[in-house]
């Protein structure tokens, strides 16, 4: 049965800080940056970090590691990628978030190396992600249940064909944000759809700054179907307060108006 995406649905679940909290409680969210288009990463990790989540690392390809360091913003961490041993910027189990795809480029043999190398991080796949999960069907047998895939209507198409978002997510076995318009939240048994969102949120980069959302609710340790549905109407809701004139850069100063809102 489908259900209409609205806060009822997941506040209770919504992560809030603890008064003796410290930064690793709210979770370490991994970013995997690209060697080209720096800038989605970026704005993955920056969104990740408004939407709660006590630090954010961007993992940058050798080479391109100061052009994050200079453009990035003071509280996002850069590191240096280790391409033989990539597990390594995974071994700290309180990194429990990654973000994989943003402009990371069309390298399918490294995004399944990337997926070979998890521990116990959930995964959020976007954008370069998904193309090499349909160059490359291996891929889909690396997903694990609270991963998620956020497709758009091409992308979708590609990896699923005609069917469904709940038969594609009852196919690979995970959460699957079918974007779009009307977005569609599916896990194989519970699927949401989510009408609360902006015009103005068709453009560049917002898809990047989503996948951000949805793995800094991840980090904090909210369900991921759960924070799935969440971070598409906190993004919504950032398009609708914004605006006309509203670019992915902007999301980011939006999200902490929506997040005192949910918190009232």
């Amino acid at each position: 049965m489908m259900q209409m995406n609205a806060p009822d649905l997941w506040k209770d679940l919504l992560p809030r800080p603890r008064v003796d909290g410290h930064k690793y409680d709210r979770g370490h969210c991994i970013v995997v940056g690209g060697a080209k288009l720096t800038g989605a990463a970026r704005l993955a990790g920056v969104c990740a970090a408004r939407a709660g989540a006590g630090l954010v690392t961007i993992v940058a390809p050798q080479g391109v590691g100061d052009v994050y360091r200079t453009a990035a913003p003071a509280h996002i961490m850069v590191e240096d990628e280790i391409a033989h041993d990539r597990r390594s910027h995974l071994a700290d189990a309180r990194r429990r978030a990654l973000v994989l795809g943003p402009g990371f480029g069309a390298d399918a043999d490294a995004v399944i190396d990337w997926l070979k190398a998890r521990g116990d991080q959930r995964l959020v796949l976007d954008a370069d992600g998904l193309i090499a999960l349909n160059a490359r069907a291996e891929g889909l047998a690396l997903l694990r249940p609270d991963d998620v895939l956020t497709p758009h209507a091409g992308e979708f198409a590609r990896l699923f064909g005609d069917c469904t978002a709940q038969e594609a997510a009852r196919r690979v076995g995970c959460v699957v944000v079918l974007k779009g318009a009307d977005t569609i939240i599916a896990d194989g048994e519970d699927g949401v759809e989510n009408r609360h969102a902006s015009p103005y949120l068709a453009s560049a980069g917002t898809g990047d700054a989503l996948a951000g959302i949805i793995a800094g609710l991840m980090a904090q340790g909210m369900p991921s179907f759960k924070a799935a549905c969440a971070g598409v109407w906190m993004h919504g809701e950032a398009g609708l307060q914004f605006g006309p004139g509203l670019v992915a850069s902007d999301i980011p100063d939006m999200l902490p108006h929506v997040l005192k809102s949910l918190f009232v």
